[in-house]
């Protein structure tokens, strides 16, 4: 290889092994690698790095501008109420039995995930699944998990199901002669695996997802709270011991430590008096932790004159998600000034059902981890267009919603699914048309919609398409292709297994735009030295970028229910691999078959 190439594999490997170890923000990573990449090519001179102008290029792509605008889209679907009209009455049922509950949230869940974004659907169902898991009894761990797997196997069914598909099509559209992919196109594929990967979540839930119950068993509790609470000068539990004070029998409650003026008593005596100023810490269930509020004579350590009080009834305690775009990870709740920022006071943080150790103030914000907030109404109402979380349960009905508007909403995602269909328009246009309408009808505002584009996901895509095309370029593509055929013995399934796989396993590490980005040269290098159709390999790419079920990053939404569900890094591994591998297999059947190898004429 030239060492132009070597550099090119050089730069992919250190952006993966960034965004796999989260060095930074995703989308600050990948440009950073483009920008010393045209540095060098401008220090060089060299024809075979892309320059600035190619590189860039992939921002104006027609895929990231259609990924954007179908955030509008969604944003004017959700702040219609539209969303919710559909998924409350399919959920409001009470079930007793799991696999019933699990039926009735994941089909909707998928048919809504074929036409929308991921992401807001499963932020829509997060407060719903929390309430039927409150009526029923149901662990969150049965739910949560197969919440997000629907929605990202409803992606697989159609063109606009994911980001990626957008992104991929786009590629091939570029870089081959074969044009951009229908609507449902993806569907030949996309529901054979959305239909096994459900029933595989009816079927497996039963010995591969985690049942953990909350109660007063706090090893069982699926999302154990770390709770600090204060001693005012004035109340009444000093002097008292901890027995006296009733603190000692708490349901679902455990006080582990005591924090006095900086030392710390660890297993606490029930004969130890508490004193002024004294900071109980305990572990326990989200509920058991809005009943410690109503106890007389404690206080909030965080800020004792924001807390819930018979004359402060306005005030809530609201259950969110720390997203990956909020602006604060990475920084303690004190240095972030969480209060000021958001005029909130967190009550009690929660990260992958283990409790965390040190003083609230302390802790450092990490994209998933779940909180309990004290907040006005007005939170609520901002929260629903704030980027930085995700809605776990709250204040009901607390969010102005437009249901004036949901009808027209509804027509003008029904007439973009159309008119795409039939392409009418190329699907940039129509996405287009359809987010302008959801302004100019009033469905959403301009603020809102601005709001609601993940620019971050919008760069990664653009950056990481400049990338992909200085693997291209250099001819690291290419030499690593041969590779893998000479690996393969030259046998096209093996070389697609070995696409698949690859493109899989970034995906668990990495974004899965990344990853469909960086793969798709060295597939389309594949197929070209093979002298075969590039599609079966472009295919390949588009699945496994979408198929990321083993890790909680291997997609946004897995994230997403990290927390709320109070699973473990195990957890995911165990439920993920066999439907990666059940996808996996499914795709390399149909692909060929739907797509056949017939060589290049």
């Amino acid at each position: 290889m030239t060492w132009e190439a070597w550099l090119s594999v050089a730069a992919v490997v250190v952006m993966l092994v960034g965004l796999a170890r989260n060095w930074g923000p995703p989308d600050l990573l990948v440009l950073s690698v483009l920008l010393c990449l045209l540095v060098v090519r401008e220090v060089s001179g060299s024809e075979r790095l892309p320059s600035a102008g190619e590189s860039l290029a992939g921002l104006a792509n027609p895929a990231v501008v259609t990924v954007g605008a179908l955030f509008v889209v969604v944003a004017g679907l959700v702040r219609t109420g539209a969303m919710t009209r559909f998924a409350r009455p399919m959920m409001g049922r009470t079930e007793t039995s799991i696999p019933a509950a699990q039926a009735r949230l994941i089909f909707p869940i998928a048919g809504f995930s074929a036409f929308l974004n991921n992401t807001p659907v499963v932020a829509m169902f997060l407060p719903i699944v929390s309430d039927l898991c409150r009526r029923t009894g149901i662990s969150p761990s049965k739910l949560y998990m197969p919440l997000t797997v629907a929605a990202t196997l409803g992606g697989l069914c159609t063109l606009i199901g994911t980001s990626t598909n957008l992104v991929v099509s786009g590629l091939i559209a570029k870089q081959t002669d074969l044009g951009s992919l229908t609507l449902f196109e993806p569907a030949w594929v996309g529901i054979p695996c959305c239909l096994a990967g459900l029933i595989y979540i009816l079927v497996a839930q039963k010995w591969l997802l985690p049942d953990r119950q909350p109660g007063i068993n706090r090893a069982d509790d699926p999302r154990e709270y770390s709770v600090e609470m204060l001693v005012p000068q004035q109340s009444p539990m000093v002097g008292q011991s901890i027995e006296q004070a009733g603190l000692r029998h708490l349901p679902g409650l455990f006080l582990i430590e005591i924090d006095r003026h900086g030392e710390v008593l660890a297993a606490v005596s029930p004969q130890e008096r508490l004193r002024s100023g004294d900071r109980l810490i305990f572990v326990g269930s989200v509920e058991s932790t809005v009943e410690l509020q109503r106890l007389r004579g404690l206080a909030p350590a965080v800020d004792p004159s924001f807390q819930l009080s018979s004359g402060q009834r306005e005030r809530s305690l609201i259950e969110v998600v720390v997203s990956d775009r909020c602006p604060l990870v990475g920084s303690s709740i004190r240095d972030g000034h969480f209060r000021t920022v958001y005029d909130a006071a967190v009550v009690a943080v929660a990260r992958s059902g283990r409790r965390i150790s040190g003083r609230i103030g302390d802790i450092v914000l990490q994209a998933g981890d779940t909180l309990l907030l004290e907040a006005r109404p007005s939170f609520v109402k901002e929260l629903q267009d704030s980027p930085d979380f995700y809605l776990i349960s709250g204040v009901e009905n607390s969010t102005s919603v437009r249901h004036n508007r949901a009808n027209v909403a509804i027509a003008i995602l029904a007439c973009l699914v159309i008119v795409a269909s039939m392409e009418w328009l190329e699907m940039v246009t129509a996405s287009l048309l359809a987010a302008a309408l959801m302004i100019v009808t009033g469905c959403c505002s301009v603020s809102e919609a601005h709001k609601s584009i993940d620019w971050s996901v919008l760069l990664v895509i653009g950056g990481s398409l400049g990338v992909g095309l200085t693997l291209d370029r250099s001819g690291a593509a290419l030499a690593i292709a041969n590779a893998m055929i000479g690996w393969a013995g030259g046998e096209p399934y093996l070389v697609l297994g070995a696409v698949y796989l690859t493109t899989m396993l970034f995906t668990e590490l990495i974004t899965n735009n990344a990853a469909a980005v960086l793969v798709f040269p060295i597939g389309i290098a594949s197929a070209a030295s093979l002298g075969l159709s590039p599609m079966p390999f472009a295919m390949a790419v588009m699945m496994a970028a979408s198929a990321g079920f083993a890790t909680p990053i291997g997609y946004q939404t897995n994230l997403m229910v990290y927390g709320p569900g109070g699973y473990r890094f195990s957890d995911y591994l165990r439920f993920g691999i066999p439907l990666d591998l059940l996808i996996m297999t499914i795709c390399l059947i149909l692909i060929p078959l739907i797509w056949p190898f017939a060589p290049v004429r």
